[in-house]
């Protein structure tokens, strides 16, 4: 069962969050209202798989919150949360080793997603957030991942998400959020198409 802390100055975010969390899947979550004080409360837990850090709460100033939470506990993984933070932010975030960013507009099912994601060992930043420089075009497919074109093989071979996920190790959910990338760097819209343009390309 995957422990989940997350800290957030707002009462009903952070206990909704929480109780929606603690209803959809199996986790076990904490929650706090200070940077300061999820820190403390970490220190009296044998292990916090995923730190969730509002950027805009007390204690935070900014990124040097981020920095000090990845800073004194190397071995959980670490996301920014978000309602008003910008692309500039997200990305200065995910550089400065975040495990993922999550925006508070995302809906149920993506954030769960997202949380998933980031516990599989992935980072997730959600690809309206990715820097103008490294977005792809539907004529670039440079700035894929190599876990993006491992998922973009199994795709041209016809492979549904369950069997690409048995292929790589990986779960099916995490194949999920590849594919929906994909589409999204490659410009196309159903991952027959995406397919298709590997093809062309000699992509696979």
């Amino acid at each position: 069962m995957p422990n989940i802390l997350i800290a957030d100055d707002h009462d009903l975010v952070r206990d909704t969050i929480a109780a929606y969390l603690e209803t959809v899947d199996d986790f076990k979550v904490m929650t706090a209202p200070t940077l300061q004080a999820a820190l403390e409360k970490m220190e009296g837990i044998d292990s916090i798989d995923l730190l969730i850090l509002d950027y805009h709460m007390p204690g935070m100033n900014g990124l040097e919150g981020l920095n000090r939470a990845l800073k004194s506990y190397p071995a959980t993984k670490v996301a920014l949360m978000s309602g008003v933070a910008n692309r500039e932010v997200a990305n200065r975030a995910m550089a400065q080793g975040a495990h993922g960013f999550i925006p508070k507009s995302l809906t149920p099912s993506s954030l769960i997603n997202a949380i998933r994601f980031v516990l599989s060992g992935e980072r997730y930043l959600p690809f309206d957030f990715a820097a103008p420089e490294t977005a792809a075009t539907a004529d670039n497919t440079s700035n894929l991942s190599e876990r993006e074109m491992q998922t973009l093989e199994q795709l041209c071979i016809g492979l549904s998400n369950k069997e690409i996920a048995r292929n790589l190790g990986i779960q099916e959910v995490t194949v999920k959020l590849h594919v929906k990338n994909l589409l999204a760097k490659l410009g196309v819209s159903n991952r027959t198409q995406a397919a298709l343009l590997a093809k062309e390309r000699h992509l696979c």
